[in-house]
C-alpha cells in the first residue's frame, strides 16, 4: 500500500512539473477545415491572445479534409505532450461514429475534451417568397406537399441534415433530402426554388438575408439568443425536443497529463473572458463557450447519444 501511494504522489509530481514546465516549444492547433473557414477564425482569434499567455507560438495548422476526420486523426496520432491540440466540431467527433463503419481514430478514447469554445444554433431558412411566415404556417404547408418538400443541407450528416430530420420526425411531415458540399451552394438552392428550405447556422446565410432573399422562421437554440434579435425558437413554437446546437472545442491527444488538460482550459477560459475575444466571436455569430473539462465531456456524450439513434434510423452506414 505503502509503494502504491508513493507511485501516486511521483506521478502526481511529475504531471505537475510538466504543467509548470508548458509550453517548451511553439504549439500546434490543428484546425480540421479551410482558411477562412469560422473553426479557422475562432483558432486564430485564441491563438492570438494565448500567445501571449504561453510565450510561445501558437501555430495554426489547417487540414481539411474527410469532414474533418483527417484534422482530427492528426490530433489523434499526435504526442500527448500538450503541444499539438485541435478544434473539433460535432462532425468528426459525436455524429462520425454512428456515420461511418471504419474511422482511423475513435473519439472517445483517442481524443481528451479540453474546452467548448463556441456555439451558434441553426436557424430555419426559406425563400423570402415563401408564404409561410410561422413555424405553424410552414408545418402545415409541409404537410401539405404531400412528401415533394425538398430540403437542402450542406452535407450528408452535417447538424444542417441531421436538424432537418429531427424537425421532419416532431412535426410530422415528409421531404426528400438534397445535400450540398457547402453552405454558399446550399443556399443558392434555396433562393432559386431548387429547394424549399434548409437548417443553417445564421452567419453562411448572411449574404442571402441581407439582400432580402431569404428569411428565417426560428432558431433551434433552447433559448432565444441576442444576436438573432426576436427570433423565435423552435422550442417556443412547440417543439421543444428540437434542439441543435453547430458546437467546437478543443480536444488533445488521449494520455495528455490532467495538469497540462486543465492549464490549457483555464487559459483558453481565461481568453474567451476578454471583451475584445468576444466581440470579435459574436460578429461572427458564435456564442462564446468555456467551462471545464468534465463539462465539455458530457456534451460530446450527450450529443452522441442523442443524435446517434437518428443517424442509424435515417442514414445508411458509409464504408
Amino acid at each position: 500500500m505503502q509503494r502504491i501511494l508513493v507511485l501516486v504522489v511521483l506521478a502526481v509530481l511529475t504531471h505537475s512539473a510538466a504543467a509548470q514546465s508548458w509550453p517548451n516549444q511553439p504549439v500546434r492547433l490543428i484546425v480540421p477545415a479551410s482558411p477562412g473557414s469560422s473553426l479557422d477564425v475562432i483558432a486564430r482569434v485564441l491563438g492570438e491572445h494565448l500567445r501571449p499567455r504561453w510565450n510561445q507560438p501558437v501555430v495554426i495548422e489547417d487540414k481539411a479534409g474527410a469532414g474533418g476526420m483527417l484534422g482530427m486523426n492528426t490530433v489523434a496520432r499526435a504526442a500527448a505532450d500538450g503541444h499539438t491540440f485541435g478544434i473539433g466540431f460535432n462532425g468528426p467527433i459525436a455524429f462520425a461514429p454512428h456515420l461511418y463503419r471504419h474511422m482511423s481514430y475513435d473519439p472517445a478514447k483517442d481524443l481528451v475534451p479540453i474546452v467548448l469554445t463556441t456555439s451558434q444554433p441553426n436557424v430555419l431558412a426559406m425563400a423570402a417568397s415563401h408564404p409561410a411566415n410561422s413555424v405553424a404556417e410552414f408545418v402545415a404547408w409541409a404537410k401539405q406537399q404531400d412528401g415533394k418538400l425538398l430540403y437542402a443541407s450542406v452535407g450528408t450528416g452535417s447538424s444542417s441534415h441531421l436538424t432537418m430530420e429531427l424537425f421532419k420526425s416532431a412535426a410530422g411531415f415528409e421531404g426528400t433530402h438534397v445535400p450540398y458540399k457547402g453552405s454558399p451552394k446550399a443556399a443558392m438552392s434555396v433562393v432559386t426554388g431548387e429547394t424549399h428550405a434548409i437548417f443553417a447556422v445564421e452567419p453562411a446565410l448572411l449574404p442571402f438575408l441581407q439582400s432580402k432573399q431569404l428569411k428565417l422562421l426560428a432558431a433551434t437554440s433552447k433559448e432565444r439568443t441576442p444576436d438573432l434579435g426576436n427570433l423565435p425558437t423552435l422550442a417556443e413554437s412547440g417543439y421543444p425536443e428540437v434542439q441543435s446546437l453547430a458546437w467546437n472545442g478543443l480536444f488533445a491527444p488521449a494520455g495528455t497529463p490532467a495538469a497540462l488538460v486543465e492549464k490549457i482550459n483555464a487559459d483558453v477560459n481565461a481568453a474567451l473572458a476578454e471583451p475584445a475575444v468576444r466581440e470579435l466571436l459574436r460578429k461572427q455569430g458564435l456564442v462564446p463557450g468555456g467551462g471545464t473539462p468534465a463539462d465539455f465531456k458530457l456534451l460530446v456524450e450527450e450529443e452522441s447519444l442523442k443524435w446517434g439513434p437518428l443517424i442509424a434510423a435515417k442514414i445508411k452506414p458509409i464504408d
